[in-house]
């Protein structure tokens, strides 16, 4: 079965860096773009991030530009998020998915406080 592992979250302090990573297996990873989504208690869930297949073309929101790197390693099955700079606003649950399939992880949760 599809299986989507998140992991990396913590509580982390204002300023600070943090770099997720989402462990895939169940099926053919490389042939798949990939993305990270957040979703804080009572907002909508927001993309953040997404990467092609060979990680040459990557996207990101406005409010982490120049602040976020996503990144994935094929030979691995794995997708990674870079976070730099970190604001408490950035303060939720992350998720990878498989947007062409519909797939999703449990999530891992950021928490970004003083």
């Amino acid at each position: 079965q599809v299986q989507l592992v998140e992991s990396g979250g913590c509580l982390v302090q204002p300023g600070g860096s943090l770099r997720l990573s989402c462990a895939a297996s169940g099926f053919t990873f490389s042939i798949y773009a990939m993305s990270w989504y957040r979703q804080a208690p009572g907002k909508e869930r927001e993309l953040v991030a997404r990467i092609g297949t060979l990680g040459r073309i990557t996207n990101y929101a406005d409010s982490v530009k120049d602040r976020f790197t996503i990144s994935r390693n094929n030979a691995k099955n794995t997708v990674y998020l870079q976070m730099n700079s970190l604001k408490p606003e950035y303060t939720a649950g992350y998720y990878c998915s498989v947007p062409t399939r519909n797939d999703w992880g449990q999530g891992t949760q950021v928490t970004v406080s003083s």
